[in-house]
């Protein structure tokens, strides 16, 4: 199982903008996201600890989203 993991984030507007409308996703949603990275955002990205996946894991729950208090998807982007 996968516990923690790492990214590079896309740092470039115009970039963002093309990736969304090739995905068919309302740019409106994103709008606000997207406007943050007009201003000179550095190259950055991270890594992150999963403690739902260790959660999971140790208690042998199948489903990632079980461990989550407030799971996210497509379908469910607030609590």
């Amino acid at each position: 199982q996968e516990i923690a993991s790492g990214a590079q984030r896309v740092h470039e507007a115009r970039l963002l903008e093309k990736n969304i409308k090739e995905k068919n996703v309302s740019i409106d949603s994103l709008r606000d996201y997207i406007e943050s990275f007009r201003y000179a955002t550095a190259p950055h990205g991270g890594a992150g600890l999963g403690l739902e996946r260790l959660v999971m894991l140790f208690c042998g729950i199948t489903n990632v989203r079980e461990c989550s208090m407030f799971p996210r998807d497509p379908k469910r982007l607030s609590p």
